[in-house]
Parts: structure tokens; sequence; C-alpha cells
């Protein structure tokens, strides 16, 4: 994500305050209320990386890749959020978390 995506979604964070949030943070809690958590299945990419591809969204699917589990993860949660039109500023209150450790689950903390 460019530093000019995140500054600018911080700035609208800060001038707004709680008193604007985005509609996709009750989107996102209600899916998550109704349907559960997101699975994903990994698969190996052309050049090593790991390309984590949803099973179960019923939004259509949620493909993504990183180099190393710790960029997959980072990446799975913001194109979660990116599916629900959530800015990365609200990743904080989103609060995507991966269910166990090799599980390819998420939810909502």
């Amino acid at each position: 994500m460019s530093l000019t995506k995140k500054a600018k979604d911080q700035l609208i964070k800060a001038l707004f305050g709680k008193a604007s949030v985005p509609r996709g943070l009750f989107e996102i809690s209600q899916y998550f209320k109704n349907y559960g958590v997101i699975n994903f299945k990994y698969e190996k990419g052309e050049n090593g990386e790991i390309i984590a591809i949803s099973t179960n969204f019923r939004y259509g699917s949620i493909i993504t890749s990183g180099t190393d589990k710790y960029q997959l993860d980072k990446n799975i949660k913001d194109a979660i959020l990116t599916s629900f039109d959530i800015p990365s500023s609200f990743a904080k209150e989103a609060s995507i978390q991966k269910i166990g450790d090799k599980k390819g689950k998420y939810a909502l903390a």
C-alpha cells in the first residue's frame, strides 16, 4: 500500500474523527456474524511466492499473495478490508485476526 494512500486515510480519519466511520465496518461485522470465518487455501506461485485464495467468501473471491507468511498475513487482512471498502486506517477498528497457526481462517477478534 502506498505511503500517499496511508497518509490520506489517516488525514480523513483525523479530520472526521469518530463521527465518521466507514459503512464497511458495520457490513464486515454483520458478514462475520452471519457467515462465520473466511477460509483461504494456499498455493505456491511461479516465483516462489505464496498465493492465498478464499474458499468460502460469499461475495466472490479474495486473492492475494506474499513472499513469506508474515507478508501474506498482512496482505490477506488488507484484501479483506478492501473487499468491504474499509480504508487501511480503520484496520485496528476492524480487528481482523488469523485463527490458529497453520489454518487459513480469518475472523473478527
